[in-house]
């Protein structure tokens, strides 16, 4: 809830200024690619800072900042690939649509898990919830070939610090996740990335 004393999402989150969109941009990427149905409170989709009231309408002057238009615009970006992505929606509520590749990284406080749709196709998502870059960080992969990154909370689209895997990645054979397979990627600070396999 983000009313009644509760705080707005962005005052819920740590940090400092940049941190705070930072942990927001990585909290609604997380929301929306993790098994389960989606739920938003009007003004968390803007980063506004203020409780949201019943009687008022939003702050849309913040719309003018840099940094709250790229919250705007990440939020329709997820929406959209949620959509247009059915390894994200089709097995919403099956076992078979979820799968960890890792999540004992609590040294580095990294998430990793694929989303798998009814035809075998899937997205592999990435989460670093540290203020840390990861560099040649390496996650297991189940198939042998190219990877690409389709998503990235940290782009300079939303007002992160552009820190990504633009060319695409390769496997290689390195044993990783308990998958043969493994490919090395640019986790950003506070951030999460989607990669798909490449036809």
């Amino acid at each position: 809830e983000v009313v009644h004393g509760k705080h707005s999402l962005l005052d819920k989150m740590p940090g400092d200024g940049w941190q705070k969109f930072a942990n927001l941009r990585l909290l609604f990427t997380y929301q929306m690619t993790i098994s389960g149905k989606k739920l938003n409170f009007m003004g968390n989709e803007i980063a506004q800072g203020q409780e949201w009231k019943v009687g008022a309408e939003l702050d849309w002057y913040l719309l003018d900042r840099a940094e709250h238009s790229g919250i705007k615009t990440l939020v329709r970006d997820l929406n959209m690939l949620y959509r247009d992505v059915p390894a994200l929606h089709e097995l919403d509520f099956s076992h078979e649509g979820f799968s960890w590749v890792d999540c004992n990284n609590a040294d580095q406080s990294v998430l990793i898990y694929r989303r798998i749709a009814r035809d075998g196709s899937e997205v592999i998502v990435a989460l670093n919830f540290t203020p840390v870059p990861r560099e040649n960080y390496r996650v297991g992969v189940p198939k042998k070939g190219g990877y690409r990154e389709i998503f990235n909370s940290d782009s300079h689209f939303y007002d992160g610090s552009n820190m990504g895997n633009g060319f695409g990645m390769y496997s290689n054979d390195v044993e990783c996740d308990g998958m043969a397979q493994s490919i090395a990627i640019t986790l950003p600070p506070m951030a999460g990335v989607v990669l798909q396999r490449m036809a």
